[in-house]
């Protein structure tokens, strides 16, 4: 597999130069691969794939039928490269991702509906993005505050919120 990546970053450098053949690697996000495993596995699962199509968020889906292991023959390369979920797939491009229809998403925005028009949004609950008050603590609005008594001894008392 590192030989096929030298083979092609070699034929790619040969046939652009050194200075345009940088610049693309910085365009396309390869940059990025120094820090994040995730995005250089995906970077290098592409060689050879066959880009299918690009939903309205800016995520690429590609497929590779050849030499993929089982399951393994589609994916998705996510338009935020520092910050991924996979939650920012819509509907229509999760079913082509998982196999359960082999329709793309364009196909299927096509055959959809007009009065199921509700846009697609990313799940925000998943990290620090987004958080209720007292989410940590009680379901019920209250929270745990731990002050000193008189007697030196901590004391748990539960308080509401406001």
């Amino acid at each position: 597999m590192a030989s096929t990546v030298v083979k092609s970053a070699l034929q790619a450098i040969r046939e652009k130069g050194l200075r345009t053949f940088l610049r693309e690697l910085k365009e396309d996000g390869y940059t990025k691969c120094i820090f994040d495993g995730n995005l250089l596995q995906t970077k290098i699962h592409n060689i050879g794939a066959t880009l299918v199509g690009v939903d309205k968020f800016g995520n690429k889906y590609y497929e590779k039928l050849g030499d993929t292991q089982c399951g393994r023959h589609r994916w998705v390369e996510y338009a935020k490269k520092d910050r991924y979920d996979a939650s920012q797939v819509p509907p229509e491009w999760h079913g082509w991702l998982h196999c359960i229809t082999d329709h793309t998403g364009d196909e299927l925005l096509m055959l959809k509906p007009k009065r199921y028009g509700v846009e697609h949004k990313e799940n925000l609950s998943g990290g620090c993005r987004f958080g209720l008050r007292g989410h940590w603590t009680l379901s019920v609005g209250a929270a745990f505050v731990f002050v000193l008594n008189p007697s030196g001894k901590l004391q748990t008392v539960a308080r509401s919120y406001q």
